[in-house]
């Protein structure tokens, strides 16, 4: 059998078991969501941040640019509860950069996030062909309406427990997020040191101890990853750091520009710029507020704290109050089109594999009815303007991010 051919394949009907990982925050636009999907793998848009209309028109964009199957992924943790103390300290902690950028001392009061449920009636209604999710599994009831609807379901786990909790509640996939990976970290169960296993261990440890088909991430830059991880038993593989630097990507000039020049020891677990631990590229705000983490809000309090901050660093070109979002394989990022980059990928996978591949069977996924046409887009989105992410239980004070990673 075809190394390409598999569980994953067979079941979403893309050509390569390819998947773009969701990167809110600028770099996954439609034209890069929509490259991938063309290119025969799974375009996936991070819809986390959108609020209904702001989704449905995203989704209408992709549509235009590929009659192609792609993803939505949203959150499905609640937001943290809001904590004046922790938002008082984390605004005495920002005024100095603030006043540094112009900024008025606080920022603006913002809009109420979307809730989960208002973006799945979206997604429901617009029938896409699947719903990636992170910090936690949807409700039974949410699970059972998209398997109705022949929508394919993926869960992240970063541990084995969490594999088990998504297996029995009946997810299609299991995205194994290694602790290279960049963005956010999914960790939904246990302290967040437990979710920093390094994709060569949790991926045959995940696939030994589930049955549900395995999607690795995290370090994985080229057909060399994909072959790796193929033989320790994924069904496929998500890729987001690679995506980065391709001229579809929307990551600011200045942020593509740094990615080449790191290295391993060049990205971080920070949650200073959302509430919520994420691997970035190390930056002055990170590394000055580093002893004050603990004090921030969690998710989405601090990511409202710092939004105009962001905003704000973004338009100057100032990488130092930027969330550069990357993963450890971030000095292999290539400039080239997303097309490019994955037909090199194929063909290095097919070198090392040839015509079949040593991984463990995967299952047979249920099938599910037919999705109905895509209908034609009437408008374009507005561009996201956040990563993905939620509130995590409150890592010990004296915790070290792992340095050794969407």
């Amino acid at each position: 059998m075809n190394w390409t051919h598999t569980v994953l394949t067979e079941r979403l009907g893309i050509r390569y078991p390819i998947i773009q990982a969701p990167m809110a925050g600028g770099p996954g636009t439609p034209q890069l969501v929509a490259a991938v999907s063309n290119a025969g793998g799974l375009g996936t848009l991070a819809g986390g941040y959108l609020h209904p209309e702001p989704l449905r028109q995203a989704i209408a964009h992709v549509r235009s640019l590929t009659d192609r199957p792609f993803a939505v992924n949203l959150s499905v943790a609640a937001p943290a509860k809001t904590d004046p103390a922790h938002i008082a300290r984390a605004s005495e902690l920002l005024a100095p950069y603030r006043a540094e950028l112009g900024l008025p001392p606080t920022p603006a009061s913002p809009a109420e996030p979307p809730t989960f449920e208002e973006q799945l009636d979206v997604l429901l209604q617009e029938r896409v062909s699947a719903l990636s999710f992170t910090f936690g599994a949807p409700d039974n009831v949410y699970l059972e309406l998209l398997r109705d609807a022949g929508i394919v379901t993926l869960g992240t786990a970063t541990h084995v427990l969490e594999a088990i909790v998504l297996e029995e509640s009946g997810v299609d996939c299991i995205i194994a997020q290694g602790a290279e990976a960049g963005g956010h970290r999914g960790t939904f169960v246990g302290h967040p040191e437990q979710g920093l296993v390094g994709i060569l261990t949790l991926t045959p440890l995940l696939a030994q101890h589930v049955a549900t088909p395995i999607v690795a991430a995290g370090g994985i830059m080229d057909g060399r990853g994909i072959a790796a991880v193929r033989v320790l038993g994924a069904a496929g593989v998500q890729m987001g750091t690679a995506f980065l630097a391709c001229p579809e990507s929307g990551a600011h000039p200045a942020y593509k520009a740094l990615l080449r020049q790191g290295s391993e020891i060049a990205t971080t677990l920070s949650r200073v710029f959302t509430g919520r631990y994420g691997r970035v590229l190390r930056n002055r705000l990170t590394d000055e507020l580093r002893a004050h983490e603990a004090e921030l809000p969690g998710f989405p309090l601090q990511l409202l704290l710092t939004q105009d901050l962001r905003q704000a660093a973004a338009e100057r070109g100032l990488t130092d109050f930027m969330a550069l979002w990357a993963g450890q394989g971030c000095y292999l990022c290539e400039t080239r089109p997303a097309g490019e980059l994955i037909a090199s990928w194929v063909e290095q996978a097919t070198a090392l594999l040839g015509s079949g591949v040593s991984s463990p069977p995967a299952p047979e996924l249920a099938s599910t009815p037919e999705s109905e046409p895509e209908s034609e887009p009437e408008s374009e989105p507005e561009s996201e303007s956040e990563p993905e992410s939620e509130s995590e239980p409150e890592p010990a004070a004296d915790f070290t991010p792992d340095q050794s990673k969407p």
